[in-house]
This record gives structure tokens, C-alpha cells and sequence, in this order.
């Protein structure tokens, strides 16, 4: 009896091919003016707009907007104040939906003052955005790069190098202190897991609707899970075997650096927007909050032989050097859509950590009353350290 020939013949793929363009077809005739004209009624458009950012000059106001409604939507007037004012919109006043655009607004603006500005449809649909504290946006000049760069420098890298120095003294515990420690590691990320998604749940809420905020979550969470466990298997022959101590170090080290991205960017943001002693209790909570995580860091190469110092600079950079990255992103270009993503790509990347480390020791270890206490604690110092942003 013949073996069936394995591969896919050109019979095959023009089979595979038909369903695919009927689709295509489908979906394209659903958003041409066919369906428009099937399923229209006599119901006026629904109309959004968010605004994703401003921008403040001297006497100049910058309103960054999105259509984030199903409909066309067309920026008729600006009222600043209670009163129309002049202001152009760019590149277009009608906006598609998901379509940006700027809308620039001549204003004499005072320096601390709040200004309401109030964006009219040509339905006569109104839209609010208050711009708080009123000051000016930075630029990015030789200057503002290192005045942010310092904040990244005081909040991530300084105290997570700090948290570093504990290491000849952590190397001199026992099996049961290096026990103890790995789960109290466990415990500071968890507490770091359960922290960037409850804030990622609260930003889902300041991020239109239309870009499904929750889903885009979800999606920087399991993407990154997934990409470091394939890493991960890849690096150990793609048996699922123990990682070693370095890789597992390197690892942390990374998911922390995105989290302490995420860190940099709510920094950035708050001096942006004027929010200077909200900027400032985040910088005194996240330095104390930083300056734990370097034992997590640390204690997968406890037990590795000979000096460590080049690589403790290595993964104090990679954890801590993010940090000075979001405080720029943060100020010159906020995003709220990349700040959700990095969120959840934060959390899969510790999430896979967690679970790496866990995998590698037996549960019944795992579960020793000194272990579980070493998880609690980790947990506990992470949370205190962490009351001080929470008074933010």
C-alpha cells in the first residue's frame, strides 16, 4: 500500500484560499456603504471625543483628540472659559473614527490656573477636558532631558543598586536562610503582580472604549508570559528543565525593569501635568519601594561562584535603567495606550518569573511553614514600602 504524500499541493491551497477571500469580501462589503445603506435609520450619529493629551505654550493651548465613537464626528467650536475662541483643528475638523487630530487654541493662559476647555460638535454635542494646574509642557532640550533622567536616576536605578549591596551578606546564609529568601522573593513579586493589574484595571478606565482597554491588558500580559516561556524552554533545551540561577537573575531583572518603566511613566506624566507634590510623594514611595527589589534580584546567584560585581551592574541597569526611559516617555510623549500595554507586559513577565521559580523546587518544600512565612513577608515589605505611593 502507497504512503499518503504528506504537503499541501496547489489543488490544497486554492481550497484553503476560496473561504478566505469570501471573507474578505464579506467583511469589506459589512463596512462599504452596502451595509451602511441596509441597516440606516433615522437615529443621530453617536459621537465621542476623548482627548489623549495637551500640550501648553506660552498663550498657546494643544488639545491632542480621537474620534473614539462608531461615527463620523465633526469639531465645530471651542469655548475656553465659558467663551468661544478662536483655534484651528489639524489635519481636518471631520474625524473618522479612531482618526486623531490637533486642535491648537490662541489662549492667554496664567502659569497654576486651571483652564476648561469645551469642544462643540457640529450636532451640537459638547465635550469637557480641564486641564488642572496650568503650566508649560516641556520640551525636549539638553536640560529637561537630564532633569528627568536625574528623577529616573533617584527612583530606579540608585535604589535598586542599593538593594544590591546586601548581597555578601545574603551569600553568608544557610540552605534554610536561601530558602527563605528565594520565597520572600516570591512574595515581593507577587506583590508586585497584584499591583500593576489593579492599576491597570483603574487606567483601562481612562483609555476610550473603542481601543478595548481590557483586552489590550490582558494582551501585554500574555504576550509577554508567553514569549519569556518560550525563552525560557528554549534556553533549557525545550524539556522544561530547571533554570539556572544567572538566567533566572536576568529574568527578574527584566520583568522588573518593565514594571519600573511603567513607574517612570506615572512620574513623567505627573510633573507634566502640574501635579508636583503628587510627582513628589511618587518619587519618595517608588525609590523605597525599588530599594527591595534588589534582593529579589540577587537571590538566584547567591550560590554562584566567584565575583559577581560586573554582573550585579549588568542587572542593576537592566531593572533600574528603565526607569529614566519612562520618566521621558512620561513627560515629552504620555501615552495612555502604551502606559495600559506596558502594565500588563510588566505583569506576564513577573507573572512567568513567579512561576519559573516555583516550578524549580518541590512543592513540599514550597509549602514549609518557613517558606510560606518568607512569602508573607516579602509580600508585607512590599506593601509597606508601597503605602506611600498609595497616600498619593
Amino acid at each position: 500500500m502507497a504512503e499518503q504524500r504528506s504537503g499541501i499541493g496547489a489543488g490544497a491551497a486554492l481550497l484553503a484560499a476560496i473561504p478566505l477571500v469570501l471573507l474578505i469580501g464579506l467583511v469589506a462589503w459589512l463596512f462599504s456603504d452596502g451595509a451602511q445603506g441596509l441597516f440606516a435609520t433615522d437615529l443621530p450619529p453617536v459621537e465621542k471625543i476623548d482627548v489623549m493629551r495637551h500640550v501648553l505654550a506660552p498663550d498657546l493651548i494643544h488639545l491632542d483628540i480621537v474620534n473614539s465613537g462608531p461615527d463620523p464626528t465633526t469639531v465645530a467650536q471651542v469655548m475656553v472659559r465659558g467663551a468661544f475662541w478662536f483655534h484651528e483643528v489639524t489635519p481636518a475638523r471631520e474625524m473618522q473614527p479612531l482618526q486623531t487630530a490637533r486642535v491648537t487654541i490662541p489662549f492667554p493662559w496664567n502659569e497654576g490656573e486651571p483652564v476648561e476647555v469645551v469642544l462643540l460638535t457640529s450636532t451640537g454635542l459638547t465635550f469637557d477636558h480641564e486641564i488642572e494646574v496650568a503650566t508649560v509642557t516641556p520640551g525636549i532640550t539638553a536640560a529637561s532631558l537630564s532633569r528627568f533622567a536625574l528623577l529616573g536616576l533617584f527612583v530606579g536605578v540608585i535604589p535598586v543598586a542599593l538593594g544590591l549591596t546586601w548581597f555578601p551578606f545574603l551569600r553568608r546564609l544557610g540552605t534554610r536562610g536561601l530558602g527563605f529568601l528565594i520565597h520572600l522573593t516570591v512574595g515581593l513579586l507577587a506583590f508586585l503582580v497584584v499591583d500593576a493589574m489593579f492599576e491597570g484595571f483603574e487606567a483601562a478606565h481612562e483609555l476610550p472604549s473603542i481601543y478595548h482597554p481590557q483586552a489590550l491588558l490582558i494582551l501585554g500580559f500574555a504576550g509577554a508570559w508567553a514569549m519569556l516561556t518560550g525563552l525560557q524552554l528554549r534556553g533549557s533545551g525545550g524539556g522544561g528543565g530547571t533554570t539556572n540561577g544567572v538566567r533566572m537573575a536576568w529574568l527578574i531583572a527584566l520583568g522588573i525593569g518593565i514594571h519600573n518603566l511603567g513607574e517612570g511613566l506615572a512620574i513623567g506624566s505627573a510633573y507634566v501635568l502640574g501635579e508636583l507634590t503628587l510627582g513628589a510623594l511618587l518619587v519618595a514611595g517608588f525609590a523605597l519601594h525599588n530599594a527591595t527589589e534588589g534582593i529579589a534580584i540577587v537571590s538566584p546567584i547567591l550560590s554562584q561562584p566567584g565575583n559577581q560585581l560586573s554582573r550585579l551592574i549588568g542587572l542593576g541597569a537592566l531593572a533600574g535603567g528603565p526607569t529614566i526611559l519612562g520618566c521621558w516617555i512620561g513627560a515629552f510623549t504620555y501615552s495612555q495606550f502604551w502606559a495600559l500595554l506596558f502594565l500588563g507586559i510588566g505583569s506576564g513577565a513577573i507573572v512567568q518569573v513567579v512561576t519559573s521559580i516555583l516550578g524549580s523546587r518541590p512543592l513540599r518544600s514550597s509549602l514549609s511553614p518557613l517558606n510560606l512565612a518568607g512569602m508573607l513577608t516579602g509580600y508585607l515589605v512590599m506593601y509597606a514600602t508601597g503605602l506611600l505611593v498609595g497616600a498619593a
